[in-house]
């Protein structure tokens, strides 16, 4: 695995949420227990996503990616990897014709990840340890309220992309409506945990859930993370929803640029 390395954006820092501080209190807190947190449940994290998603999760990434383009033949770049759900999806859109990569800063995550052929970077979304203009498309699998600025991701993002290349963020929304609002936050933060207590699983990923719903709930809204796109140099971009809450974010990088 590479070692990290510094991020290249010089836009003001931009955290997904503020400080939630009944999980930590400052920037180094919130690092240390995310990197705990995935480490400790990464066994429980797939099985509990499957009953969840009611098994619509696969399809339901597939479909994303390939609205956002993605084709056999095209070097993927997956950041926040997780167990690989995402990448699987690539996997069998590409066909055996092109590469995946995945990049995340838990290795308990990445230890679940059963997928030959995926090449497994541990590193962050805001200093990623690729090379210049290395990938024809990145995606972003419900990760960006973990990472610790979005402008510095993006503009990584937007550094490995080849030019014309595409960027695909995967994420959950705070629905519009205030009755939707409180009846995602009742199945994320009492059903969720409750599932995973009765599957037997580690105490922590009821905690996991609930602080998903967390981050949720304080993520900065649509509008703003379209605006950070165009301000690290993407262009194009769009946001495309579904049921309300699963959030479809694509950009380009320019074609015209060296």
């Amino acid at each position: 695995m590479n070692a990290e390395v510094e991020p290249t954006s010089r836009l003001p820092a931009q955290p997904p949420h503020p400080l939630l501080h009944s999980y930590y209190d400052d920037e180094a807190g919130r690092h240390r227990f995310l990197r705990r947190i995935f480490d400790e449940t990464a066994a429980d994290y797939d099985r509990i996503e499957r009953v969840l998603a009611l098994g619509s999760g696969p399809w339901y990434r597939r479909m994303a990616l390939q609205r956002a383009g993605l084709a056999p033949g095209a070097r993927m770049l997956d950041v926040g990897i997780g167990t690989g759900l995402v990448a699987r999806e690539a996997l069998t859109i590409l066909a055996g014709k092109g590469a995946v990569v995945g990049v995340d800063p838990s290795p308990g995550m990445m230890d679940q990840v059963d997928l030959p052929g995926v090449t497994l970077l541990q590193g962050r979304a805001e200093a990623l340890p690729c090379a210049d203009a290395s990938f024809d498309f990145v995606c972003m699998g419900y990760a960006l309220r973990h990472v610790a600025d979005v402008a510095a991701a993006f503009a990584e993002f937007r550094r490995v992309l080849r030019p014309g290349g595409r960027v695909l963020v995967l994420e959950i929304s705070k629905p519009a409506s205030r009755a939707a609002t409180l009846l995602l936050k009742a199945y994320m933060r009492a059903l969720v945990p409750l599932v995973s207590r009765a599957m037997g699983c580690r105490r922590d990923s009821a905690r996991l859930w609930r602080y998903y719903w967390d981050t949720i709930e304080a993520c900065i809204p649509p509008p703003r993370i379209l605006a950070a796109l165009e301000s690290a140099g993407l262009v194009q971009g769009q946001r495309r929803v579904e049921l309300g809450i699963f959030s479809e974010y694509t950009a380009t990088r320019p074609q015209d640029e060296p």
